[in-house]
């Protein structure tokens, strides 16, 4: 294969790239609103089924291809399906198929502010006080393993010095570089300030939160972890779920709970307010909250109790509180109204997310402020 030939495959290869970053920008609404992209996530790649993806080229005779109207068959003969008892042959046309393209979650999250036009985030100032130690090779040395040396200013030495000497023959340019003529790479050490996050997601998980309400949250958190990951370097994922209790569990215990109990929704908050407390001090930390309910809490008491840890302990610490209410037959959804009554601050979220279609509002309105 000659340079031309791999210079058109390069070129071929990032026309596809770019059509397929297109058919996904068209259709990421109905992706987001879908949970099987979250079963096919990988470490860093998700699958994405697209439709059948025609590249441009030509096509000759087109009059000649035939069509209705055309070939065999008296005039007012069905062209439709074949008659009741009849079983058709064996075809030879491939049918449609769906391509699945891998995408990695960075371009996945790049695509997904370029769409929703979300803000980069701009950590708290006194969270760039983490400090991370990053290796550079930016010099070259002449002394160093084998495995670092650097062959094009090996070569360039030995090169330099056969012509200072007067021993490079342009007839026959034999170049072997002796022990001085070695270089190899070697690097720096820089000190770097870095910015850590944590995410903690809660979700209530009583009697009236079914298989529905939790995909809606399964999905968003999705979305929401996509986001968050691709403006950090460092940011780590809790998970608490709550009845009349709350405790703290991995992510796939969060997803597939489901209790019949009542609903407390203080003890989730006093779980967290703890967690915050003893693991990720607001003076280091990014810190971000997701609360996901249908809105139905065990009395008004409890309510307050709510208001109070969201206003003296959340607010305070954290760059976001979100709280998302997902509809369910089964609850008041009042909660929501009693937070928008009582609670008015910059870094206080709140989202009404009826059906999955609304989960792209939904995350609009969570991240758009670039906190």
């Amino acid at each position: 294969m000659n340079i031309f030939e791999t210079k058109k495959i390069k070129i071929d290869v990032s026309r596809f790239k770019k059509i397929v970053r297109g058919k996904i920008k068209q259709n990421l609404r109905k992706y987001m609103t879908t949970g099987e992209m979250v079963g096919k996530k990988g470490n860093e790649f998700v699958s994405i089924p697209l439709p059948r993806i025609n590249l441009p080229h030509f096509e000759y005779d087109f009059e000649k291809k035939g069509g209705v109207g055309q070939g065999e068959g008296d005039e007012g003969q069905s062209v439709g399906p074949g008659q009741e008892g009849q079983v058709g042959k064996a075809g030879s046309k491939p049918g449609e198929h769906i391509l699945e393209v891998d995408v990695s979650l960075e371009e996945l999250a790049e695509i997904l502010g370029e769409e929703l036009e979300l803000p980069r985030i701009e950590p708290k100032g006194q969270k760039q006080n983490l400090q991370s130690k990053k290796d550079k090779y930016n010099s070259i040395r002449s002394v160093g393993p084998n495995s670092l040396r650097h062959f094009k200013r090996t070569y360039k030495q030995a090169l330099k010095r056969n012509i200072s000497s007067g021993i490079y023959n342009p007839e026959n340019p034999v170049i072997i570089p002796i022990k001085d003529d070695m270089r190899y790479r070697s690097w720096s050490t820089k000190l770097e300030n870095t910015t850590s996050a944590v995410i903690i997601y809660i979700m209530d998980v009583s009697g009236s939160m079914g298989a529905e309400q939790k995909e809606i949250v399964r999905t968003e958190s999705f979305w929401i972890d996509t986001w968050l990951r691709s403006q950090y370097k460092d940011i780590e994922s809790r998970y608490i779920i709550h009845d009349a209790q709350a405790k703290e569990v991995d992510q796939e215990t969060f997803y597939k709970t489901r209790e019949s109990g009542g609903t407390i929704i203080s003890s989730a908050y006093h779980l967290c307010s703890q967690l915050i407390q003893e693991q990720y001090g607001p003076a280091n930390w990014n810190i971000y909250v997701f609360h996901f309910s249908d809105g139905d809490n065990w009395s008004s008491e409890d309510t307050v109790k709510c208001i109070d840890i969201i206003q003296k302990q959340f607010l305070p610490n954290v760059n976001l509180f979100c709280y998302g209410q997902v509809e369910s037959q089964y609850g008041s959804g009042q909660f929501l109204k009693d937070i928008e009554s009582k609670l008015q601050e910059e870094n206080l979220i709140t989202s009404k997310i009826d059906t999955k279609e609304d989960i792209y509002a939904s995350i609009k309105t969570f991240l758009g402020k670039g906190k």
